[in-house]
C-alpha cells in the first residue's frame, strides 16, 4: 500500500479504519464534549456490517453513522442528524507518490505519468514570484452538511457580517494571514488573522467545526435558504412546500491532513467549553491592559511622550498605556532605542512609573541583516533563520530593509526569543514596559502578496503547511519572555496581528490597519463578535481609524464605541495629523473625556468578564443569540451586543445620527438605560432618540454590576477606591451579580489570592456572600453606594455584617424613575452582609 496523509476527525474517542477504492485510510473519532467537567466519551460499538458501522456516543442517544462506500459519517441524535460528513462526497486528499525525476515523495491523486505533464503540477508562478512546489500538489477538502442551520459564524479574520455570507456567487473565504494595506470591507478575502472555527446554529441547538490546518484554507458555504426573503419562507410553509433548512460547509486546504473536531453543543456555550478544552482560554491579563491605550505611529522622541503624558493629565483624561511604534528603535533594530531621540529609556519608563502608567513598545518578528547587531548575529550562528528552498538561510524586504526572518516553530528558537526580553537584555527596559509584535503574518514586502514564500523551509516542513500559525508562536514566545523576566511572577501583556486557533492564551489581538471611516467603524462590531466566538475576547479595532484622518463626529462616536470593546487602544498612521484627544476643541474634548470615563467606571465588571473568560472560554463581547438563542430576532444582529450577560450596547455608527433603533430581547424581561434609569419591557424594538453625549447601554433586570465612580488618571490608581452595587431589579423583583477582584497584576490569583462574593437580590433583601471560601485576598475597598433601578420605596433599610450590629440606613427615592438610592453603607467589600428593606 502507498504511505498516505492520516484523515483524521474528532467526535469520539476511537479509531475506525475503512477500505475505499482498494485504499484504507484511518479516522481517529474523539469526543469533544464538556459539561460540567472535562471529560473524554467513550465510544461503543452498536451493530456492523459490510456497509459501515454504527457507535453509540453515549449521551442521549447520540450516534455515529460511518458509511464505508462511498465514506459517510452521520451523527445522529435519535431521528435527528445533526451534521453529516462527506454527504455530497467531496472528500479529496492527493495520495503520496515519487516524483519520477527525483527521490522525493509527495501527494498527487491521478495517474503518475498524465500529472509529469501537467502544468503547475511541480512549479507555479505568482507575478513574479514561482514556489518550485518541491512536493507537488498536496490539496485536501472535506464537506459537512448541517440540517436544520441556517446561521454559520466564526472562520475570522475577514470584514465582514457576523452571519457568514453563502458563496455560491463569489470567492469563499479565504484563511491566509497576510499584511493587506487598507483592506476591502464586506468581503472574503485573507487578512491579519486565521482561526479555521466554524459555529453553526438553530434555535435547537448550537454546534462548532474545528478544522486544525494551518495551511491556505478555503471555505465554501452554501444553503438551501440563501436568497429567500422572511415572506418567501413563510409563503413556502403555507403551502405546505418548505423544505428543512439546510447549510453546507466544504474546507479547502493547500496541505496537510484532514484534522477535525466536531463540537456537538447542545447550547453554545457549550461548545465554547468544548473548543476551549482543546485551544485554552483567553489570557487572564493584568487589569491595567482593560484600561485605555494612547498609540501612534509614532511618538518622536522622550519629550513628546512627556507631554502626550501631562496632556491626558491638564485634560483630566485617564489613561494606562502609551505606546511606540518601530521608530522608536536604532534604525529598525528591534529590542534597541534610537540613541538620540530615546537616550534615556529609563528615565522615560520611570516617569510614567511615577504616574502608575506603562508603555508598550514594538518587537516584530523581522530582523535587520547586519553584522553590527546582535540580534541578528547571535540568530544567524545559532542557525535559527527560516530557511530558503536551496537551504540558505531566507532573506525578505521589510521596515529596516533586508531582513531575516527567526523560525518562531522551533522551541529552542522561542526560547532564546523569550531570553531577550530579560532586563539584562534588553536594555533600557523596566517592568512597565510591554511588547506589542506586528507584521508577524509574516510580512515581506518582496514576496508573494506581502508574505513569505511557500517553499521556505522549517527544518522539514514548507512554510506552506503552517503559514497561518508563525504569529501564534511569535506572541507564545514573547508572553513567555515577560512572564519570565518577572520570575514568573507578573501577568503579561502582549498584543499580536497575526493569530491562529490558541492565540487566546497569550494575549490581545487587534483588526489591523482600518481607516478612518465610518463603515470602519461599523464593521468593527462583527469583527470583534466573530474573534470572541471563536475563543479570542481580547480584541479591539483602533479607536479613530490608523489610515486616514476622522472628522470630530467620527472619532467622538469612535472613542464611544471603543470604550465598550474589550481591547481599548487609539491608533494613527504616521502621516495622519495628529489626533490626541484635546484636539478637536473642548466640546469634543469633553465628550472623549466621559466616553473613557465610562470604561473606567466598569472596569470591575470588565476585569470580573475577562475572569470568566479565563475560566470557562466564553466570549466577553458576544452577540445576543449567545444568550437569546431561541430568539430568531437576535440570529444575525451585529450593530448592537452584550458584554457578559448584563449589558447591552448599541453604537452609533452613522453620521448625523438622530437616533437608532435597538432590539431589546427577552420577552419576559426588563432593561434600563444606564445614563436615565429609564426602564424597558424586552422582546421589542425601541427607537432611541440620540444626541452627541453617549450611545445607548442598557442594564438587565435582574443583574448587579459593581463599578468604581471616582475616576483617576490610571487604573492603578484606583485600586483601593470604594464599590457602587448597581441593582437592576426584574419582574420578579429578584438580581444577582458578583464582585471578584484581586491584585491585579501576578500569578497569585491561581494560589487561591482573590476575592469572589457573589451578590443577590431577594425576598426584598440584599446581600453578600463568599463564593470561595477557602480563597485568601483581603480588600481595602468597601462598599460606598448601593442604587436600586426599578426599586419601590421602602420604609426602612437596614444593614448587617455578618460581626457586627443591625444599623439603620438613610437612603433617597426618586419616584420618577423608581431608583433608590443608598449612601455609604460603609462595609468592607470581603465582608459577609445584608441590608433589608421593610
Amino acid at each position: 500500500m502507498e504511505t498516505q496523509q492520516i484523515t483524521s476527525f474528532h467526535a469520539c474517542s476511537a479509531p475506525i479504519a475503512y477500505k475505499s477504492c482498494d485504499q484504507i485510510v484511518f479516522i481517529q473519532i474523539v469526543a469533544v464534549a464538556v459539561r460540567k467537567s472535562r471529560f473524554i466519551i467513550s465510544l461503543s460499538l452498536l451493530s456492523q456490517d459490510e456497509n459501515g458501522v454504527v457507535l453509540s456516543l453515549g449521551a442521549e442517544a447520540q450516534r455515529v453513522i460511518v458509511s464505508a462506500r462511498p465514506f459517510r459519517l452521520d451523527i445522529v441524535e435519535g431521528r435527528d442528524v445533526l451534521m453529516s460528513l462527506n454527504s455530497r462526497g467531496l472528500l479529496a486528499f492527493e495520495h503520496l507518490r515519487m516524483r519520477k525525476d527525483t527521490f522525493s515523495y509527495k501527494v498527487t491523486s491521478t495517474v503518475a505519468n498524465e500529472d509529469e505533464k501537467e502544468d503547475g503540477m511541480w512549479e507555479e508562478t505568482f507575478k513574479s514570484h514561482t514556489d518550485s512546489k518541491p512536493n507537488g500538489p498536496s490539496a485536501i477538502s472535506l464537506d459537512f452538511s448541517l440540517p436544520g442551520v441556517e446561521h454559520v459564524y466564526g472562520i475570522p479574520e475577514h470584514a465582514d457580517t457576523l452571519r457568514l455570507k453563502t458563496t455560491d456567487n463569489g470567492d469563499p473565504y479565504r484563511l491566509y494571514n497576510l499584511d493587506v494595506f487598507q483592506y476591502e470591507l464586506y468581503n472574503p478575502m485573507a487578512l491579519y488573522g486565521a482561526v479555521p472555527v466554524m459555529l453553526a446554529h438553530s434555535a435547537q441547538r448550537t454546534t462548532g467545526i474545528f478544522w486544525l490546518n494551518a495551511a491556505e484554507t478555503w471555505v465554501d458555504i452554501s444553503s438551501n435558504t440563501a436568497g429567500k426573503t422572511v415572506f418567501g419562507k413563510m409563503l413556502d410553509y403555507v403551502q405546505g412546500s418548505s423544505e428543512t433548512p439546510q447549510t453546507d460547509v466544504r474546507w479547502i486546504s493547500e496541505s496537510g491532513i484532514i484534522d477535525v473536531f466536531l463540537m456537538l453543543g447542545p447550547t453554545a456555550k457549550d461548545v465554547f467549553a468544548q473548543y476551549a478544552s482543546l485551544t485554552g482560554t483567553q489570557s487572564f491579563p493584568p487589569l491595567t491592559a482593560v484600561g485605555y491605550h494612547q498609540c501612534r505611529w509614532n511618538y518622536n522622541d522622550q519629550e513628546d511622550v512627556k507631554a502626550v503624558d501631562a496632556g491626558f493629565d491638564e485634560h483630566d483624561i485617564p489613561y494606562d498605556f502609551i505606546w511606540l511604534d518601530i521608530e522608536h528603535t536604532d534604525g529598525k533594530r528591534y529590542f534597541t532605542w534610537d540613541p538620540h531621540k530615546f537616550a534615556s529609556p529609563k528615565e522615560m519608563l520611570q516617569g510614567i512609573m511615577d504616574k502608575k502608567r506603562k508603555m508598550v513598545a514594538i518587537v516584530d518578528p523581522h530582523i535587520k541583516v547586519d553584522n553590527n547587531y546582535k540580534i541578528h548575529n547571535e540568530i544567524r550562528s545559532r542557525g535559527y533563520y527560516i530557511k530558503n528552498k536551496d537551504g540558505g538561510d531566507y532573506e525578505g524586504w521589510c521596515w529596516p530593509g533586508s531582513a531575516g526572518y527567526p523560525d518562531f516553530t522551533r522551541e529552542d528558537m522561542r526560547a532564546w526569543w523569550a531570553s531577550m526580553f530579560a532586563y539584562d537584555q534588553y536594555e533600557g527596559t523596566m517592568e512597565n514596559l510591554y511588547t506589542w509584535n506586528d507584521m508577524n503574518e509574516p510580512s515581506v514586502f518582496n514576496g508573494p502578496e506581502v508574505t513569505m514564500h511557500k517553499d521556505a523551509m522549517h527544518g522539514a516542513w514548507e512554510h506552506r503547511d503552517l503559514h497561518n500559525i508563525y504569529g501564534f508562536y511569535v506572541q507564545m514566545a514573547t508572553a513567555e519572555g515577560l512572564v519570565q523576566r518577572s520570575g514568573g511572577v507578573e501577568r503579561p501583556f502582549v498584543l499580536t496581528r497575526a493569530f491562529f486557533a490558541g492565540s487566546q492564551r497569550y494575549g490581545a489581538v487587534w483588526t489591523g490597519d482600518n481607516a478612518a471611516e465610518w463603515d470602519h467603524l461599523k464593521i468593527s462590531i462583527p469583527m470583534c463578535l466573530s474573534l470572541g466566538l471563536v475563543g479570542i475576547s481580547f480584541c479591539g479595532a483602533d479607536v479613530g481609524g490608523f489610515f486616514k484622518s476622522p472628522s470630530a463626529e467620527l472619532l467622538v462616536r469612535w472613542y464611544q464605541t471603543g470604550a465598550y470593546q474589550p481591547f481599548f487602544r487609539a491608533h494613527a498612521h504616521l502621516d495622519t495629523p495628529r489626533r490626541e484627544p484635546w484636539l478637536f476643541g473642548p466640546e469634543n474634548t469633553a465628550l472623549i473625556r466621559e466616553a473613557v470615563r465610562q470604561r473606567y467606571t466598569l472596569l470591575p465588571y470588565w476585569y470580573q468578564q475577562f475572569y470568566h473568560a479565563h475560566r470557562t472560554g466564553e466570549p466577553i463581547m458576544r452577540p445576543l443569540w449567545v444568550e437569546y438563542p431561541q430568539d430568531p430576532a437576535t440570529f444575525a444582529l451585529d450593530d448592537e451586543f452584550l458584554i457578559g450577560r448584563d449589558l447591552l450596547v448599541h453604537p452609533v455608527t452613522e453620521e448625523g445620527s438622530r437616533g437608532v433603533t435597538a432590539y431589546l430581547p427577552g420577552k419576559d424581561e426588563v432593561w434600563f438605560d444606564v445614563h436615565t434609569f429609564q426602564k424597558h419591557n424586552g422582546a421589542q424594538n425601541l427607537y432611541i432618540p440620540v444626541t452627541m453625549s453617549s450611545i445607548p447601554v442598557f442594564q438587565r433586570g435582574g443583574s448587579i454590576i459593581p463599578r468604581k465612580l471616582r475616576v483617576r488618571r490610571s487604573s492603578s490608581c484606583m485600586e483601593h477606591d470604594p464599590y457602587t452595587l448597581f441593582v437592576a431589579l426584574n419582574p420578579q423583583r429578584t438580581a444577582e451579580g458578583e464582585l471578584y477582584e484581586d491584585d491585579g497584576h501576578t500569578f497569585n490569583y491561581e494560589k487561591k489570592e482573590f476575592l469572589h462574593r457573589r451578590l443577590s437580590f431577594v425576598n426584598n433583601a440584599l446581600s453578600s456572600v463568599n463564593l470561595a471560601p477557602d480563597a485568601t485576598f483581603t480588600t481595602q475597598s468597601w462598599i460606598e453606594r448601593i442604587v436600586l433601578l426599578g426599586a419601590r420605596k421602602p420604609s426602612r433599610v437596614s444593614m448587617k455584617t455578618a460581626d457586627g450590629p443591625e444599623n439603620q440606613l438613610e437612603f433617597d427615592y426618586d419616584s420618577s424613575t423608581s431608583v433608590l438610592t443608598l449612601r455609604k453603607p460603609g462595609m468592607n467589600a470581603g465582608a459577609d452582609w445584608t441590608v433589608n428593606f421593610e
